[in-house]
């Protein structure tokens, strides 16, 4: 595909996304990109009428007065996109993989994010820094940022999503809205997500392959593992280990699902052949309903 059919299929995805979101939802499109909106800026002690969500229980303990937090509109959003290019993503059809899709997860909504005047940033990661544009609110920022992605091909085959976190973390200064896109095949990587829920707003966009949960029964076949650059033969017809694979990655997708709902952070998986666009929808929606529950305006 040249790169101009790449673009121009971005673009009419991102169009598509934003009529559906400003017809089905109260508000308008800037809400999904606007975080939380607030910036922590000092404390003050508790004046009635204040809200007793705001205590600052920390100071307040130290039995001097109550406490409360106050914060300030964040004029300047920052949205950050890591992205996973290992090759555990490289799996799937020809033009449909789960790295291909991921591709066109970030530049959709990298694209609507710089619509938005939002200052948007790129770090594409393996076991180690593959392509790196720093957060730029100018139009040509976003573009750059599809093109790259379009013409990515990662010098690593390996995961390490603990240190694409760390790295994250060193170079966000302010809190941000930061998508991870990821199939997040790798171990480890909790605390540091932790970490970047704490200071961040996050969104977790987990992509898979249906072969991942429903393998087609072809017999003993060899299967190459990239990032270990091995080959291993399974026997695909054994319903026992058909029947294993589907459980791990139930139970792995499980435990990321209720990890993120614990950081209170947006999670959603995706298979890599699906039409993404509803559920990107669904998301925007949710994202929506909760920066007008958080008192930020939706316009």
């Amino acid at each position: 595909m040249p790169v101009e059919d790449f673009l121009a299929k971005i673009r009419k995805y991102e169009i598509r996304i934003r009529k559906a979101v400003n017809t089905q939802m109260q508000g308008s499109f800037s809400s999904v990109f606007k975080g939380s909106g607030l910036e922590f800026a000092d404390i003050r002690e508790y004046q009635y009428g204040d809200d007793l969500r705001l205590v600052d229980w920390n100071n307040t303990a130290k039995g001097h007065g109550t406490y409360v937090k106050v914060f300030k509109e964040e004029k300047e959003q920052i949205v950050f996109f890591l992205l996973d290019v290992s090759a555990s993503q490289d799996i799937g059809s020809t033009g449909q993989t789960k790295i291909d899709t991921a591709k066109e997860l970030c530049a959709v909504l990298a694209l609507s994010a710089i619509q938005e005047a939002s200052h948007v940033g790129l770090c594409c990661y393996s076991d180690q820094k593959e392509k790196y544009i720093k957060p730029s609110n100018k139009l040509k920022n976003g573009y750059q940022i599809v093109v790259e992605l379009f013409r990515l091909k990662p010098i690593s085959v390996k995961t390490n999503l603990s240190k694409a976190i760390l790295f994250t973390l060193n170079i966000l200064k302010r809190k941000s809205l930061v998508f991870v896109i990821s199939d997040f095949i790798d171990q480890d990587y909790q605390r540091h997500l932790k970490a970047l829920a704490r200071k961040h707003d996050l969104v977790v966009l987990h992509l898979y392959d249906q072969r991942e949960t429903n393998i087609p029964q072809l017999g003993i076949i060899p299967i190459y593992e990239a990032e270990n650059k091995r080959t291993v033969w399974i026997n695909t017809s054994s319903s026992e280990f058909r029947d294993k694979m589907k459980e791990t990655f139930t139970d792995n997708r499980q435990k990321l699902e209720q990890f993120c709902k614990e950081l209170k952070a947006d999670y959603m998986s995706i298979e890599s052949k699906e039409d993404y666009v509803p559920q990107l929808i669904k998301l925007f929606k949710i994202r929506n309903k909760s920066a007008t529950f958080s008192g930020v305006s939706a316009s």
